[in-house]
This record gives structure tokens, sequence and C-alpha cells, in this order.
């Protein structure tokens, strides 16, 4: 007995979650993560957590790890210029989603391509550059990330790079 089987990227699977996600609980969730916040509501921090999976997509990463890359948001939105650059952004992103999506906010807006059309259309905002810059270090800065990219961490205490894996690569040719 053949089994046929059709190719389905996890990109497609967590789209069609999506469209069922508040149904069945799947997805980011504004209660949980960030329920403690003082200085943002919990639901601009799950916008951001949302904006920073659909700037730096990785498929293979869960949702606290982007809810840790932007948890510092909340401190830093005590500084009240910083919160309006902040929250503006959000806003400006939901009223977006608002208008061309018939949704509620930029966190309901189901399909990948229809969010990352909205960041594009914002992306030479100093909101996105911001986020842009900041992600970068609090999202790749995680410990328990650096498994799942491949790097081992700093070699410096046990040697360097050339005791330790500097030899090691196999694509290239001798």
């Amino acid at each position: 007995m053949n089994k046929i089987k059709t190719p389905v990227s996890r990109r497609v699977v967590l789209r069609t979650a999506a469209a069922a996600g508040p149904a069945a609980g799947i997805g980011l969730s504004a209660a949980p993560a960030f329920a403690d916040a003082k200085n943002l509501k919990p639901a601009t921090l799950t916008a951001l957590a949302k904006i920073a999976r659909d700037i730096f997509p990785h498929d293979r990463l869960a949702d606290k790890y982007y809810e840790t890359a932007v948890a510092g948001y909340d401190a830093l939105a005590a500084d009240p210029a910083k919160k309006k650059l902040l929250t503006d952004g959000v806003a400006a992103l939901d009223a977006a989603a608002k208008a061309k999506h018939k949704v509620t906010s930029y966190a309901a807006v189901n399909w990948e391509a229809d969010r990352v059309a909205l960041l594009q259309a914002i992306s030479r905002t100093p909101f996105f550059a911001k986020l842009r810059g900041d992600l970068v270090v609090t999202l790749y800065n995680q410990k328990e990330l650096w498994p799942k990219f491949g790097y081992e961490g700093s070699s410096a205490e046990q040697g360097g790079y050339i005791n330790r894996g500097f030899s090691d690569i196999d694509w290239l040719p001798v």
C-alpha cells in the first residue's frame, strides 16, 4: 500500500491554526505572559510579541522567546517619550489592520503575509527601527536559543575557537 504524502510546511499549519486560534486557545495571549505589566497594557505587549515574530520569523521558536524579547519594553515605557513611541506605533498598526482587514487589532490579523504587508508600510518609521534594532539583541541574546541556531556560546574561556571546533567544517574542501 503506497501512502501519498502531501508536503505541508509548518507555516501552513500555523496559518490554519491561527484562523481557529482564539477558539482553540492557540497563539499569543495577553493574559498569562504580561499580566504583571506596569507601564504598558498587556495587549500592547502581546502585539509587540506578534510584531517581533513577524520581523524575525522562526517557526521552531516558541512564543515564550518572543514574549521574553519584548518584556523589557514594559520597563522602558516608564519613560513617557518611549511609552508614546511604543503605544502610538502599536495603535497605528491596529488602525491600519482595522482599515485594511476589518479586524480589531494587528494581533488579530490571521495571515502572516497580511501582517508583514502592514509592517512593510511602516518600515521607515522610528517605531519600526526601534523594534528591529532592539529585537536583534533581546531575541538572539537568549542563551536558551543558542543551541537551536547551532551556536555553542563563547569559546574564549575554553581556549578559543582554534581549539574548539575551528576545524570541524566538513563542507569546505581542503
